[in-house]
């Protein structure tokens, strides 16, 4: 009987105790397996392997310390290349500041403006001098200089215009087509120059109102400077009728012009001679040679001056007139008012008279 069921009992154990077997079984492979690298280590080590095993030699500390002598040897000779290249081209930089700056004040720049200039400069010419270090060292700098472009790029897009008026103003401060003071006409847009700024430049005209106009128009488009020149022409049209005796009229207006003392007479003699002859006057011209900073004062005072003495002489200023002819006959009745002078000049006026 027992030895009937010796069967069933084993084969019960052996279910019972199967998860046992096969964790025994792992750590047993385990085991076997690092015997076997073990063996085949001291079967492939030398004599001296086994020495400096049992000396506690290390080898692998030996070995780093081979490679970091070595790269030591390469690497040193390039950060001091790159040290070296540092401290010249900061000298170098700071040099060219100098530059900029000296040559910013003979300009007459604006102190902002050259401040920023000097700055901006300064900070580019650094960033270079970094990268040109980064790749004497090794440290390639081509992905970052490609995010600096674009970065660059999208901001320059981005503030295209700005940038333009930016632009606009650093060549009005730096060429100094005009100043601050100057009477300048661009277009639609005249006065006298308030502020030249970074982006904009402000101008007043004679009626008291602000014009800003953008850097970018006055840098690229044609303007006039009436206030550049030290002396300047003033132009003055007297109109006469016909019939006036013209060298009777001449001598009263030579007569006007030499009693004026702020005619400048160095440069060139006033002239005085008639230049049209239009439908209703002959026209007589007057081109005076003053300074600006008299030409207003001239301006006004001559005009009147050619009306007083018109107006003494009995000469005649004409207006526009048109005769109409008719076929019936008109009954003239005779007027009851005595004859009168017309005195007033045809304004034909320069750029710098027409916003009065």
């Amino acid at each position: 009987m027992l030895d009937d069921n010796t069967a069933a009992l084993a084969a019960a154990a052996a279910q019972e105790s199967a998860p046992q077997n096969v964790i025994v079984g792992a750590e047993l492979t385990k085991i076997d397996s690092v015997r076997t690298v073990l063996h085949d280590t001291l079967t492939n080590m030398g004599g001296k392997d086994i020495v400096a095993a049992l000396k506690g030699e290390n080898t692998i500390l030996r070995d780093a310390l081979s490679s970091l002598v070595d790269l030591s040897a390469r690497f040193v000779p390039k950060l001091i290349g790159a040290i070296l290249i540092l401290w010249v081209g900061l000298k170098l930089i700071k040099l060219l500041k100098r530059g900029l700056t000296r040559l910013l004040t003979k300009r007459e720049a604006e102190a902002s403006l050259s401040s920023f200039l000097t700055s901006l400069v300064d900070v580019l010419m650094k960033v270079l001098l970094v990268i040109m270090a980064m790749d004497i060292i090794g440290i390639k700098a081509t992905s970052f200089i490609a995010i600096i472009g674009a970065m660059g790029l999208a901001v320059g897009m981005a503030l295209q215009g700005t940038l333009q008026n930016f632009a606009g103003g650093v060549i009005i401060l730096l060429m100094r087509p005009f100043r601050v003071g100057d009477y300048i006409e661009c277009g639609i847009y005249k006065g006298y120059v308030k502020e030249i700024r970074i982006f904009h430049t402000i101008i007043r005209p004679f009626n008291g109102r602000t014009i800003i106009v953008p850097n970018s128009e006055l840098a690229t488009k044609s303007l006039i400077n009436h206030t550049h020149e030290p002396i300047i022409r003033l132009d003055i049209v007297a109109s006469v009728a016909y019939g006036t005796d013209l060298d009777y009229a001449k001598n009263i207006l030579k007569e006007v012009v030499n009693a004026e003392p702020l005619i400048n007479r160095e440069l060139k003699e006033p002239t005085i001679a008639v230049s049209d002859l239009a439908n209703s006057s002959v026209d007589i011209s007057l081109w005076l040679w003053v300074k600006t900073e008299d030409y207003w004062t001239v301006w006004l005072r001559i005009r009147e001056n050619i009306y007083k003495a018109f107006a003494t002489a009995g000469i005649e200023i004409p207006f526009p007139q048109v005769q109409i002819h008719t076929d019936a006959p008109v009954q003239q009745q005779a007027s009851t008012t005595e004859p009168r002078i017309v005195a007033s000049l045809r304004p034909n006026l320069p750029p710098l008279a027409q916003e009065e």
